[in-house]
């Protein structure tokens, strides 16, 4: 039976993905995607002919969300032919974001596994899908942002509804507001916009209040759900199953498009929230329950954030992956193949089961103040449905 749901669920993966990288010190580290997949191998749940092999997204396709000049500067970029200026109009001067090898032969290669997944679902080879290394989702418009060069998740919004009719809730639970793909449709009505994120007042990239509802056609269309820092399992998970519910039952989606960023997790390095393995356990068994309610089950599910790449990322990506094959959380050790073989590489202690074993994890004492303040966020917007 588990074989038989496993089937039904695409797992885009090579190693060209592993080729999306800046440097071997940077905190947006593909090897994450390896880990993780190794693991759901190692498991017997994910078998290689679930595999989609990802492809070179084509200009045209890439130019529905972003500039042809932009895509042509990533281009010039890759045979080191951007002058400084030109780096710093679109967003590749920084150390967070900038030109490496292989920069749009990579990123389009994120783009376009994407693309094959959704082609795979929509022609009913599967119901759902999984892509951990997709979900770029800070990319703008016309430049680079957030570690991200082009906007996966609002190609594949856009591809879904112009090229299959369907009408798309995008759900980003990423520590990181989801700016890109909210400028991007800002204005349209063609896609619902969900957002549940850590207030930007003191996280990149400072966007995603909850007074932004969109623009012009788009009033309405966006949905952000900003949470106060330190938000721990019991809060979120109260604020998002509610919030979330309400939004699909007033859309009623075609199709979701998901991006399941593990950087909620209290050990995250690069964020303030305190969640744990507990929530990024249950967090895509709800959107998965989202999708088989209202959206008859179609949904992709992409990576996204998440910086602690050997105690976090692979435990809670298989997750997203378990999720869609509607398997139950796993318990008791991880396999021993694949922790004897990481063990050596690892540069910390890599936990050895699949439950949270909180070692560092400190109480906060404003927990009943946070969960006030998140609650009243989330009652304000229950009020628009």
């Amino acid at each position: 039976m588990e074989t038989q749901h496993a089937l039904q669920t695409g797992y885009v993966y090579s190693d060209a993905l592993l080729q999306y990288r800046f440097h071997n010190e940077h905190p947006f580290n593909q090897m994450r995607l390896k880990l993780t997949t190794e693991l759901l191998l190692s498991t017997g749940l994910l078998n290689e002919a679930q595999f989609i092999k990802p492809r070179i997204a084509t200009v045209d396709e890439i130019s529905t969300v972003h500039k042809y000049d932009y895509i042509q500067a990533i281009k010039r970029g890759e045979r080191n032919l951007l002058a400084p200026d030109e780096k710093a109009k679109y967003g590749l001067e920084g150390e967070d974001t900038h030109i490496f090898p292989k920069i749009h032969r990579s990123a389009a290669t994120i783009v376009g596994g994407g693309l094959n997944l959704i082609d795979a679902i929509m022609e009913n080879r599967f119901k759902n899908g999984c892509h951990l290394g997709g979900g770029l989702h800070h990319a703008l418009e016309s430049r680079a942002n957030g570690f991200c060069v082009y906007n996966d998740a609002a190609i594949y919004i856009h591809y879904l509804i112009h090229k299959y009719n369907q009408r798309v809730l995008y759900v980003d639970t990423d520590a990181h507001h989801g700016d890109g793909v909210q400028w991007r449709f800002y204005t349209s009505n063609e896609v619902m916009n969900y957002s549940i994120h850590e207030t930007g007042k003191f996280l990149f990239p400072g966007s995603g209040h909850y007074t932004e509802r969109g623009d012009d056609q788009g009033f309405g269309y966006t949905v952000n759900v900003p949470l106060e820092p330190y938000t721990e399992h019991d809060s979120f998970m109260s604020v998002f199953k509610q919030t979330l519910e309400n939004v699909a039952a007033t859309f009623k989606p075609d199709f979701i498009v998901s991006v399941n960023g593990s950087d909620i997790h209290y050990l995250d390095p690069l964020t303030h929230m305190h969640c744990d393995l507990n929530t990024l356990y249950e967090i895509p068994y709800f959107v998965n329950a989202i999708a088989e309610k209202y959206a008859n089950g179609k949904i992709i599910m992409l990576g996204g954030g998440g910086y602690n790449i050997w105690r976090v990322v692979p435990r809670a990506w298989s997750h997203v992956y378990l999720s869609l094959i509607n398997h139950p959380p796993l318990q008791g050790h991880l396999p021993e193949s694949w922790l004897k073989k990481w063990k050596q590489y690892s540069p910390c202690p890599i936990p050895e089961k699949w439950e949270e074993d909180f070692p560092d994890f400190q109480t906060i004492p404003r927990c009943e103040e946070i969960t006030q303040k998140n609650e009243s966020v989330a009652n304000k917007i229950q009020n628009w449905f």
